[in-house]
Parts: structure tokens; C-alpha cells; sequence
């Protein structure tokens, strides 16, 4: 087998297993474990898989760049959008995290809805204030522009003292296993304090996101109470969140 069939085959035994165990590989593909390590290795080099001790897991495809996110499978953030905003319910105080997909949650409030929204994203807080009968309270600290949301002490510390109904949480990647992780460290920060901040923590998490893994680490999968996807995430990936007792929401694709 060439080396480009064998790292194939690695690839697509990520995408139907969710994970490789490297022990198994050298019997798999018919190669010694050194082949198989030098292999993996390169792979993660190219941003294809996620080293993690004794193995390795799929890796995140988000894009790096917020106007990168903005195009990227609208149509899933849609559906997504539309599942979190049925937990909504009149008067609450909902922490929204930033991202493409929370800009879509905002679109979907029903337009009589009443309640007080924080959130660390200048953009979806522009987006809110065009709504009536919503208070809208922007969190302040250091702009990353990578993510369009603050940052920083300030903006953990504001955090800090609020207590909420529920939080809409951005996701960047969730895995039953190895829980949710961020591909911006700063970021990452603030959301492992969102977390604490509310009763309700509600994953908006797309197929794409769902069974992959990136370099910094939030928490746990059980962290949420809740994933909002969309109707056609394969169940394969969402029954070990199931199995964990997390609420499982699925959201429509219509126009």
C-alpha cells in the first residue's frame, strides 16, 4: 500500500470511527508501528487529525478567520439556530457567546419575545439591539478580532458576576470523550467561566463540529444540559451525547 492509499485509509477510519488507536494500525495496514506513528504524525502536521496519547481523533475544520465562519455551513448554523431558540422562554436572563451561528439564534427570537440578553460579542449585540422589548447588557475587555468577542481579565471578571437562566455556548468542537475545546486559547478562557454561569448550558453545535477535537480545552461534554443541532446530524455521532444524559434539540432547515 503507498503511503497516500495507507494515510487515506487512516483518514477514513476517523471518519467512521471517530477515533484511531495506533496499536491497531500496524495489523490494520499491514506496516510497523514505526510507519504507523510517522504516518499519524504527518497527518497531524497537515491539520487532517489530532495527535492525543495513543491514537488520534478528528481534528476541527472550522475555519480560522470570522469571515471564514460566516460562510461556512450556513444552511447547519440556520437549522441549529432555530433548535436553541425553542428553550427560550419569556423574561429570562440568556447569556449569548459569540459567533456565526449565535448572529442566526438572534434571527430566530420570536419577535414578541421579552427578556435581557449578555453577551461578550459586539456584532451579536448590535444584532439584538435591533430588536424590540429586548435589554441588551455588552460585556466589555480586549476585542479579538479573530473571533469578533472580548477577552481577557475584564471581560472573565464581568462574567463572573452574572448569574443567568440559560447560555447559548459557541462551539468549536465536542467530543463525548475529550469534551468541548476551542481553537483560541483567550477564547477558551471565557468560555470555561460561561459555563459556570448559567442553569441551563446549551451547546450550539452543527454536524461539523460534532466527534472533533482542537488544542484547547473548556471542559467536559456534560458541561451542557443541552445540544441544539440539526435535523440531519448523523445519530451515530449524537447517541454517545445521548447516552451521557445531555437533551438532544433538533432544528428545522426551512426557509
Amino acid at each position: 500500500m503507498l503511503k497516500q492509499e495507507r494515510q487515506q485509509r487512516i483518514l477514513d477510519i476517523i471518519e467512521r470511527d471517530g477515533r484511531i488507536v495506533a496499536a491497531q494500525l500496524p495489523d490494520v495496514l499491514d506496516v510497523s508501528g514505526y510507519t504507523v506513528r510517522r504516518d499519524l504524525d504527518e497527518l497531524a502536521d497537515a491539520g487532517r487529525l489530532q495527535r492525543v496519547h495513543g491514537g488520534a481523533l478528528a481534528r476541527s475544520t472550522v475555519p480560522r478567520t470570522y469571515r471564514g465562519r460566516q460562510v461556512e455551513a450556513v444552511p447547519g448554523k440556520i437549522a441549529t439556530a432555530r433548535a436553541a431558540a425553542t428553550l427560550l422562554e419569556s423574561d429570562q436572563v440568556a447569556i449569548l457567546d459569540g459567533g456565526s451561528t449565535a448572529l442566526h439564534l438572534v434571527d430566530a427570537v420570536p419577535p414578541d419575545h421579552t427578556g435581557t440578553f449578555i453577551t461578550h460579542s459586539p456584532p451579536v449585540a448590535n444584532a439584538l439591539a435591533q430588536r424590540d422589548g429586548l435589554e441588551v447588557v455588552l460585556i466589555g475587555g480586549s476585542l479579538d478580532r479573530r473571533a469578533m468577542v472580548t477577552v481577557g481579565a475584564q471581560t472573565i471578571e464581568s462574567f463572573r458576576r452574572v448569574t443567568a437562566d440559560i447560555c447559548f455556548l459557541g462551539i468549536w468542537s465536542l467530543h463525548p470523550e475529550h469534551g468541548l475545546s476551542n481553537g483560541y486559547y483567550e477564547e477558551a478562557e471565557v468560555r470555561r467561566v460561561l459555563l459556570e454561569r448559567a442553569d441551563r448550558i446549551v451547546g450550539l453545535t452543527s454536524r461539523e463540529k460534532l466527534g472533533t477535537v482542537a488544542p484547547f480545552t473548556i471542559g467536559p461534554a456534560t458541561a451542557l444540559t443541552h445540544i441544539a443541532t440539526e435535523p440531519d446530524a448523523p445519530p451515530d455521532l449524537l447517541q454517545p451525547f445521548s447516552d451521557l444524559g445531555i437533551h438532544l434539540v433538533k432544528g428545522d432547515g426551512g426557509g
